[in-house]
């Protein structure tokens, strides 16, 4: 695996892992503390846009590497585009 694959997973990961602290944070006050349910919805689509955001961030870099597989298998043909 590529630097670059790896310093995009890790951004991905810590990115993903701040947003769903802070939705857990914000649903839970939402539940438990506060009095208007509008807050537990903003928490609730903050921990999907997470979600959201881990699955997109996992799916680059795997489709990066798929590109990257075939292209490498690709040049070592005889007749391969450049």
């Amino acid at each position: 695996m590529k630097s670059s694959y790896k310093k995009m997973l890790n951004a991905t990961k810590y990115v993903g892992a701040t947003v769903l602290t802070i939705g857990i944070a914000i649903f839970l006050y939402g539940f438990f503390v506060s009095e208007y349910s509008t807050v537990t919805g903003i928490g609730i689509g903050t921990v999907m846009g997470a979600v959201f955001i881990f699955l997109i961030g996992v799916f680059l870099v795997a489709s990066e590497e798929m590109l990257d597989k075939k292209y490498k298998n690709d040049q070592t043909k005889e007749g391969a585009p450049l």
